[in-house]
């Protein structure tokens, strides 16, 4: 297990002009925010660079935290392989065996972020299963995602919980190639998802000269 793990000198840096933060209200994190004001101690796994706003937000409510940033993990030359048809892929396996390791029903509360849009496609589905796995029954995951193709120059972003339905979103300059783009693939393992009392929610976002409509989702798990 993993408890606030570092995130220095992995895929991505923020420059000076990326430092800047960028507020955001989020109708997701508002709905969850009602789960972890409860007085019962929660567990959470927060999937991205770690933020000391995420851990004091979280312990000064009593709650647990572990962060785990997979895309810089993801980042290890070790992972590089091929599939049947020769494509350069990630060993999936071997990722998996060193991240995201914890008991089955473990956490209450997965924060995904938008981590499925920026992580190679081949962890995808066996990431997404992973955190199915770790999640408590009635446990909740909050994910950002693009609706559709979000193009090359589309920003990654460090997400910082700042209030009960506020975050500070920092855009990250990623040091490799990463994908960027529609969570399409995704959509099969969103429907093992039964229960529909969740709900989607567009939003439209203006950062620089791009526009980015994301859809904020948040739904309760099934595992």
């Amino acid at each position: 297990m993993k408890l606030f793990r570092s995130s220095s000198g992995g895929s991505e840096t923020t420059t000076p002009a990326a430092a800047q933060k960028i507020a955001r209200r989020s109708s997701g994190l508002g709905e969850l925010s009602r789960f972890w004001e409860a007085e019962t101690p929660l567990c959470v796994l927060d999937l991205g660079s770690t933020s000391a706003s995420n851990i004091r937000f979280f312990t000064e409510r009593s709650h647990k935290i572990y962060s785990e940033d997979l895309l810089v993990a993801s980042t290890d030359p070790s992972l590089a392989t091929k599939d049947e048809q020769g494509n350069p892929i990630l060993d999936s396996r071997r990722f998996l065996a060193d991240n995201v390791v914890y008991p089955a029903a473990h956490f209450d509360v997965v924060l995904c972020w938008n981590l499925p849009d920026y992580l190679d496609e081949s962890l995808v589905r066996p990431v997404m299963g992973r955190l199915w796995s770790v999640l408590k029954p009635g446990g909740m995951m909050l994910a950002f995602f693009h609706t559709k193709d979000a193009g090359p120059d589309s920003p990654c972003y460090r997400f910082h919980i700042v209030g009960k339905d506020t975050l500070e979103m920092q855009p990250i300059v990623l040091r490799r190639e990463t994908r960027r783009g529609s969570t399409e693939p995704c959509i099969p393992l969103w429907a093992r998802v039964s229960a529909c009392s969740a709900f989607l929610i567009t939003a439209t976002l203006k950062l620089s000269s791009a526009i980015l409509p994301l859809s904020n989702s948040f739904w309760p798990a099934t595992m």
